[in-house]
Order: structure tokens, then C-alpha cells, then sequence
């Protein structure tokens, strides 16, 4: 038997763009070459498909330019072609498997995983309906609660409201929720557009930040918390990894704090008590299968510091595999290891 063609997918238009990079890039280094052919497919900040060369050097490259770094740095992105928003359906079809290693909208949001769809090619992660119901926290909140698994006070706020009487708005937040609260953008991942509101002023700040990401914005209740993720593999009989704990090096664990500061600490596994650890992987396994996720997510929980009460916050569908990601470390610790784990992610995707 030949070598398994897996197209590789990175970039994308969201905000998480870098973090897509640095995401594929793990993962291409991991996947072993005596069995796979890999396919370096890169999507620019404008949504254009690149194939051929090498579309990686030329995001990465792009990416420098943008933060203000020497262009020059790099590898030599060699002979590309740039197609426009759709890719070629032969690009998609010449693959064995699709590996979307995209992160936020218009990859982890069930488009990307609709297109593989009509194209007919097994791809690594959730479908459609999954993707795009982990994506919006919003509409995966009212579903656990549906379900019956416990999750902080919330609102829903749209942009439009915020072109009419915010004082009116900010009044009707605090009659529901107390200080501080988090203000998200409700299709968007790696903490992009949150902030933290412990006055009036923060959460009309924070408001206009998250409306910058998204048109729908979610104001949650904010409490002292312990930061709880697991990690879920499988299809039909998921299983579910140790938890791990985030401590970070500042106040909560945003953006920075997850890739660039390096204060902050990944507890691998959580020092939690057994009986607390099992209840978590068993909301974990539960808000996965309420989903009908299918390859693997990244189950996020917040352990109140004060009550012991454990909330489910949110579901990745396609979580970080940076090296210093939270998923692949739990399933090391678990057992699998990083290029063992990329291995079983592509053979769930052709079972599928």
C-alpha cells in the first residue's frame, strides 16, 4: 500500500490566523513521511487558497511582515499558485484525507467541513452541525443547558444593540449578572476578542472589542476559578483524557498568556481529587456527545475556587496543537503520544 495523501489545510481568515500556523506546523513536523505524503495547503487573510510550494513559508513570511518583522527571515515559499475563496475541486479530490488544522471562523464553523462534504473527502475533526454548533458559544450554552449540564449565568448581546442606548443595555446586563463578567465574541477561539469587566466603564470597553469579532457577543458571569480542560478522541466510543489544569502567569488566561507569555504554567494532570477528575471527564464526554462531535475536541471547565462547583464553559472542535497546547499534553500524559495521536486522528477520520 502507498502512501496516504493528506492535504494539510492552515491559515484562514479569522483572528486566529497565526495561530493556525504555528497549529499545522506541529503537525506537519510530527506526521511520519514513510506513510504519509503531506499537502501543504494554505488560506491567506483574504480567504485565497494557495497549493503548490511551499504555502506555509509564505503565510509565515506574510505573518512577520504584518507584526513589523524582516520580511527576509524564512524559508523560500518556492513556485505556488494562488486560486481564489474556493479551491480547485481536483486539489481536494487528488486527497486521501483532509487534515483542517483551522481555528475560529471559516474553518472550525462547519463551512471548511461542508465543503469536504460536497467534495467527498474524509477529513480530521467534527461535522458540519458539531463544527458549527462548538463554534457558537452561544448556541452550544443553550444546548448543555438543555442537557442539563451546568454552566455560569449568561446574556446574549447583538452588535445592534450597541448602536442604540447603551446606558440602557449596560443597565439591563447588571440587573442580571454581577461584576466582574467576561465579555466574548461568541464565534471565536484562543481568548481573541475577550476581556475581563469589573466596572461599567470595562464592560462598555469590552463590549466594543468583542463587536470588532463578531456580531453576536456573549457577557458571562465571572467567578474566582480554576481553568479544567480534557481532551476527547474518538467517533462512536470516545474516550476522554486526564484533565489538565492552566495556571496563568497573569490575572486570567487570554491570548497572550496562552502564546506568548511564558509564565504561565500547564498542570499536567490537574492536581485534582479522583472523584472530582472523573466528574469532569464525565461532563466531558457528555457535552461531546451532545454535540455529536466526531474526531476530537478540547473540553474547557471552570472549577469555582470557592464552592468547588465545576461549570462547563466551552467545546473546541479543533483545538491548538501548538507545542505547548493543552491537547496534545493530556493525551501524553495519557499515554499517546504527539505522533501517535496525529496517526489516530487521520485513521478516525477514514472510519468515519
Amino acid at each position: 500500500m502507498g502512501k496516504l495523501r493528506v492535504g494539510v489545510i492552515f491559515g484562514g481568515k479569522s483572528g486566529e490566523h497565526e495561530v493556525s500556523l504555528l497549529s499545522a506546523q506541529s503537525v506537519m513536523d510530527a506526521m511520519d513521511r514513510d506513510k504519509y505524503e503531506v499537502v501543504q495547503i494554505g488560506i491567506d487573510r483574504e480567504g485565497r487558497w494557495i497549493s503548490g510550494g511551499n504555502p506555509m513559508a509564505l503565510l509565515k513570511a506574510r505573518a512577520r511582515l504584518r507584526l513589523g518583522e524582516d520580511w527576509g527571515r524564512g524559508e523560500d515559499p518556492g513556485e505556488y499558485t494562488v486560486w481564489g475563496k474556493l479551491p480547485p475541486m481536483d486539489l481536494l479530490g487528488s486527497l486521501d484525507v483532509a487534515f483542517p488544522v483551522l481555528h475560529g471562523p471559516y474553518g472550525e464553523d462547519g463551512t471548511v467541513q461542508g465543503l469536504f462534504e460536497i467534495a467527498g473527502v474524509p477529513y480530521v475533526g467534527s461535522g458540519v452541525t458539531a463544527s458549527a454548533v462548538g463554534m457558537d458559544k452561544a448556541v452550544s450554552k443553550a444546548l448543555f443547558r438543555v442537557k442539563g449540564l451546568p454552566v455560569l449565568p449568561y446574556l446574549v448581546v447583538h452588535r445592534k444593540e450597541l448602536e442604540g442606548d447603551v446606558d440602557d443595555l449596560v443597565r439591563r446586563i447588571e440587573s442580571e449578572l454581577a461584576y466582574p463578567m467576561f465579555v466574548k465574541p461568541a464565534n471565536l477561539g484562543s481568548s481573541v476578542g475577550i476581556s475581563k469587566a469589573g466596572s461599567r466603564e470595562d464592560l462598555v470597553n469590552g463590549l466594543k472589542l468583542a463587536a470588532g469579532y463578531d456580531r453576536k457577543l456573549l457577557v458571562e458571569q465571572g467567578i474566582s476559578a480554576r481553568e479544567i480542560e480534557c481532551g476527547v478522541l474518538g467517533n462512536d466510543e470516545p474516550e476522554v483524557s486526564v484533565p489538565g489544569e492552566v495556571v496563568p502567569g497573569k490575572e486570567w488566561y487570554d491570548y497572550e498568556a496562552k502564546y506568548q507569555d511564558d509564565s504561565t504554567e500547564l498542570l499536567v494532570p490537574a492536581p485534582l481529587r479522583a472523584d472530582l477528575a472523573a466528574r469532569i471527564r464525565g461532563i466531558a464526554l457528555e457535552a461531546y456527545l451532545a454535540l455529536g462531535c466526531r474526531g476530537l475536541s478540547r473540553v474547557d471547565f471552570l472549577l469555582d475556587k470557592e464552592t468547588g462547583e465545576v461549570y462547563l464553559n466551552e467545546i473546541n472542535t479543533m483545538p491548538g496543537f501548538t507545542p505547548v497546547s493543552m491537547y496534545p499534553l493530556v493525551w501524553q500524559a495519557s499515554g499517546l503520544s504527539y505522533r501517535e495521536l496525529v496517526d489516530r486522528l487521520i485513521e478516525l477520520a477514514l472510519e468515519r
